[in-house]
């Protein structure tokens, strides 16, 4: 991705703003890392966990008429992971230690979430369209399996099985 330095950029940004912060990673929404600043937490693991919760906080939001996608926030005994709409197709999610000040996080997360979605668009927008694959001049036909014939093994009498 031609944006990933300005994203990583923007990770390192966000975490020297937000006291507590331990992890930034910026995703694709199917799963995919485009950047991340997470010591001690694998990243590959965090944006497919990350994809799974998008997918569910989606249905929810819709099955209860809450309109689009904006963050997801769960608090667990050691600190919170919240994670922020970036755009159309990516997230950011946010690791912070239990002492975080949530407002704060919440704030520079949103902020970050738009930027991040901002540079991810225009490096999709920048990247040329895939080139259209030719059409074959001949029709293909379809692979069919060939029969095959019984093959014999001569048993102890001499017979066929």
């Amino acid at each position: 991705m031609a944006a990933e330095a300005e994203v990583l950029d923007e990770l390192h940004r966000l975490r020297a703003r937000v006291p507590q912060l331990t992890g930034a990673l910026a995703a694709s929404v199917d799963g995919l890392v485009l950047a991340q600043d997470t010591p001690g937490v694998e990243p590959e693991g965090l944006a497919a966990l990350t994809a799974a919760a998008l997918g569910v906080a989606l249905r929810v939001a819709d099955a209860t008429g809450r309109g689009d996608f904006r963050e997801l926030l769960l608090r667990g005994e050691h600190g919170y992971v919240a994670t922020y709409a970036a755009g159309p197709s990516a997230v950011l999610t946010l690791l912070a230690g239990d002492r975080a000040n949530v407002g704060r996080l919440h704030l520079e997360g949103r902020r970050s979430g738009t930027r991040i979605g901002e540079l991810v668009e225009a490096a999709a927008e920048a990247q040329p369209a895939p080139a259209a694959r030719p059409t074959p001049k001949t029709a293909l036909t379809p692979r069919t399996r060939t029969a095959r014939t019984a093959r014999t093994v001569p048993g102890a009498t001499g017979e066929s099985r």
